[in-house]
């Protein structure tokens, strides 16, 4: 961005502006030199120039010192916003404020219960960028919500986006330790008659697993079913019945005691349902670089990898 010379009003010196305003504030060209730490003579020469530029005359001689005159006090008022504006747009050039923010929006329950978990890890590795964590199922834009990164669940169609999709993840059967022991399971024919939970939102449901299986499958009805995947965890959690949901997603909960695998990994079922979403040319910027070498890292700790 250019700034035409056209454009450009009468600016007189920033050194007279701040002697004029520290005399101002002090009433006195002794007290404002010693806080500009330069001699009372000099104070005298800049408020001459100032007064010179704008043929207006700012201060008039007291007993006490110098006092506004009336020209003065609208000036002083005047350019008091402007300077203020000028000291924050300084201060966000000298500390890039906007580079230090990463705004990232999540599919709620990967931020809930995968991301936000970890988020002090990031904190604590990178104390000078500041996130901003949204989760909804919104159609979000990048430019228009100030987005950097999206982390979407679903399926990858999105083409004119960078998309990092995470790798390794399984559906699986989950249940409470004291459910599943009052309900013991070894084959997915016995899950049929059984109580289960349904996430109507995951990419892989019930009547796909059982067929994948080889189970006859025919509309059952569920004991309950919700649209986030979170509030099925807690269901099972409460002993209300089996679920079938992402294993990166009740990682926390199975380390935790809370749900265990009802089978072993041959009864998983593969599925790509979270990608990291985000414009071609964010990737070059440095806090998009540093949140993916994290991001990469902590999912290779728990089994998965982009």
């Amino acid at each position: 961005m250019t700034v035409s010379k056209k454009n450009i009003l009468p600016l007189p010196s920033l050194k007279n502006i701040l002697a004029f305003i520290e005399v101002a504030n002090t009433g006195s060209l002794n007290s404002a030199a010693e806080n500009l730490n330069v001699t009372a003579s000099a104070v005298s020469h800049q408020i001459a120039a100032l007064e010179s530029f704008l043929g207006k005359k700012l201060f008039t001689r007291s007993g006490k010192g110098v006092v506004l005159t009336l020209t003065g006090e609208i000036y002083l008022k005047e350019i008091a916003g402007p300077l203020t504006l000028i000291g924050r747009a300084t201060e966000k050039a000298i500390h890039d404020i906007h580079h230090e923010h990463l705004r990232i929006h999540s599919s709620p329950s990967f931020g809930l219960l995968w991301l936000m978990k970890r988020l002090d890890k990031f904190r604590q590795a990178h104390p000078d960028i500041q996130l901003n964590l949204t989760c909804s199922y919104e159609n979000l834009q990048f430019a228009r919500d100030n987005l950097d990164i999206d982390i979407r669940h679903g399926l990858a169609e999105w083409p004119t986006l960078n998309v990092k999709t995470i790798k390794n993840e399984k559906m699986v059967v989950l249940a409470s330790p004291e459910y599943l022991a009052r309900n013991p399971i070894t084959h997915p024919e016995q899950l049929v008659v059984n109580e289960l939970i349904n996430s109507e939102i995951t990419l892989i449901g019930w009547d796909v697993w059982f067929s994948w299986h080889g189970v006859e499958y025919k509309n059952k009805n569920f004991v309950f079913s919700f649209d986030r995947s979170y509030m099925s965890f807690e269901a099972a959690c409460m002993n209300m019945g089996f679920i079938l949901e992402s294993d990166l997603l009740a990682q926390e909960y199975i380390q935790a005691g809370k749900l265990k695998p009802v089978f072993d990994d041959s009864f998983a079922m593969p599925v790509s349902a979270h990608h990291l979403v985000f414009p071609h040319a964010s990737e070059k910027k440095e806090k998009m670089q540093r949140f993916l070498g994290w991001l990469e890292h902590e999912l290779q700790a728990s089994g998965f990898h982009l």
